[in-house]
């Protein structure tokens, strides 16, 4: 029989968490960009909030971690695991495997300090993130990739919006989001069929047409439904 210190030395992969944090302003969408600066690999170019896994943590306690000293968002965020990046060289410093999180957060609900950026973290518009760090620029194709499918087969858009909104704003923001027209006679019905609206007591104020019904979700849970 074989003993087993005459078996080869098993070498492991580091795993790590990477999250992409979506919001959206003013009807754009925007992620959470933090300066990596890892020299000789890399100088000060952006990349996502991420870092290796603690030996005592889950996967998803980590994010939490990463969200909060990394990211530096303290207000409760929603989030979901949404691919594993394995490729060998996807990070020079050695073998990492990186579990890839989605996060969404309404801009209404960010602090003005979470709102805010400087030179190490920053919120960018979607359309101009390009050239990033390790391998997130795949990270954030692949992060967008996965927002659209969610977005027409679940309700994910109400994570994105405020706790008040119009049917008008729902309707856009998903149009924005998914650079797609919107049939809204049928949108409508199928957002009625789900029952998962609720009309407030509120109507918009100070606007120059006639004030609009603000409208709230009934639950917090992010269900399966095609809006389409």
């Amino acid at each position: 029989m074989k003993k087993i210190q005459d078996e080869p030395h098993i070498q492991f992969a580091v795993l790590a968490a990477d999250v992409v944090i979506f919001t959206v302003r003013e009807g754009k969408l925007l992620a959470r960009l933090s300066n990596v600066n890892r020299p000789p690999f890399f100088d000060n170019i952006p990349g996502f909030p991420g870092g290796l896994i603690k030996p005592e943590e889950t996967a998803e306690e980590a994010v939490k971690r990463i969200i909060e000293e990394k990211a530096l968002i303290k207000t409760k965020i929603y989030f979901e695991q949404f691919y594993t990046f394995s490729e060998v060289n996807r990070d020079p410093r050695g073998r990492v495997v990186s579990v890839g999180y989605v996060a969404f957060i309404p801009w209404e609900k960010l602090s003005e300090e979470e709102q805010s950026g400087n030179d190490d973290l920053w919120w960018s518009e979607g359309k101009n993130i390009k050239a990033l760090a390790y391998d997130h620029t795949f990270v954030f194709k692949k992060a967008l990739e996965y927002l659209h499918t969610r977005l027409k087969s679940t309700t994910i858009v109400f994570k994105l919006l405020p706790d008040l909104f119009t049917l008008t704003t729902l309707e856009n923001t998903l149009q924005i989001l998914l650079n797609e027209k919107i049939d809204k006679r049928n949108f409508r019905k199928k957002i009625a069929k789900i029952k998962i609206l609720k009309a407030s007591k509120e109507k918009t104020k100070g606007m120059k047409h006639r004030p609009a019904q603000l409208y709230t979700t009934k639950t917090d849970e992010v269900f399966e439904a095609s809006l389409f």
